[in-house]
């Protein structure tokens, strides 16, 4: 499963109000290291289909939601569950070490 879109109007639906854990992948068209992760979130997105969803938000087109949230720099990835952030990571990292922040999450 690919990681899905989400913006401005859709985060609450597609984000806070999910039964499962999102990963959302905070970035922009211009930023080398979103380019860079961004592998890495569709193979963990495969890998964790049907336990996590992986979602994507420009912050560029929806900045709305970026600065409630206060994502200062880009790539940000923010862990969702319940409705709440329970992890935020900063910049791109290997997979194994953003494994290690997201599984004890999900379940």
């Amino acid at each position: 499963m690919k990681p899905i879109q989400v913006d401005d109007a859709s985060f609450q639906n597609e984000v806070l109000n999910s039964d499962k854990p999102v990963l959302v992948d905070f970035w922009a068209i211009w930023c080398g290291p979103c380019k860079l992760i961004a592998p890495t979130l569709e193979e963990i997105a495969n890998e964790y289909d049907g336990k996590l969803k992986v979602a994507k938000m420009d912050v560029d087109a929806n900045p709305r939601t970026a600065v409630n949230l206060g994502v200062k720099s880009i790539p940000t990835l923010m862990l969702f569950k319940g409705g709440q952030c329970v992890a935020q990571i900063v910049g791109n990292m290997p997979k194994r070490q953003l494994l290690d922040k997201i599984i004890p999450h999900i379940g």
